[in-house]
């Protein structure tokens, strides 16, 4: 396990010394802003490999006074969702499902875990993410765990470079729903990154 996580530790610090920051003007982040309704919640986003069982990618949803995708080291991208270092803003339905259609294909499918929090929990996590940089590559799981661990509530999910852990010990938390999606979509998928593309996967429980 020490052996695993030096060699992770290499690769992303030779692929990427430093993440890339991108910084979304004012205008375009309050040009799409997006409020959703209901209560504040918290959802974690897992994307595991249909054959081997293996996360590939955490990202993390807050629905706070407005609604944000945490993509760490994430490759989406959209139009109508303006980036701030690794934080996607204005994630309305029609550009989460987006979201979703891109990492679902053929050999992935993606966990969709959604846990209502209080509002101070929601600002907080809002914060921290707005505040955290660009995440290297390797680092999504890694970075999204540590966000939680400083949420009250969340202090018990662990520190971990792996997706599928980290989803367990979330699934484990009171009042967590799943959803499963499934899509038979190739896995060179680039052509997803197009606003308003509908999502095509099947949904599980």
């Amino acid at each position: 396990m020490r052996r695993l996580l030096l060699s992770m530790l290499l690769l992303a610090s030779l692929s990427a010394c430093g993440a890339e920051s991108l910084w979304a003007p004012n205008a375009e982040v309050a040009r799409y802003r997006y409020t959703a309704p209901g209560p504040r919640t918290l959802t974690l986003i897992t994307v595991i490999n249909n054959r081997s069982g293996a996360g590939g990618h955490s990202a993390l949803m807050i629905n706070d006074t407005q609604r944000v995708m945490f993509d760490p080291a994430g490759t989406w991208t959209n139009p109508r969702a303006p980036e701030r270092n690794d934080v996607h803003f204005g994630m309305t339905p029609a550009v989460l499902d987006n979201f979703l259609d891109y990492h679902t294909r053929i050999t992935w499918h993606t966990v969709e875990q959604t846990i209502v929090v209080p509002p101070a929990v929601a600002d907080e996590a809002l914060k921290l993410v707005e505040t955290n940089g660009a995440v290297p590559k390797a680092f999504c799981a890694d970075n999204t765990s540590k966000i939680l661990r400083q949420l009250p509530g969340f202090q018990s999910l662990p520190q971990t470079f792996f997706p599928v852990t980290l989803m367990d010990a979330f699934a484990k938390l009171p009042g967590v729903k799943t959803r499963v999606y499934y899509d038979t979509d190739p896995d060179v998928n680039t052509e997803k990154l197009e606003p308003e593309t509908p999502v095509k996967a099947r949904v599980d429980g």
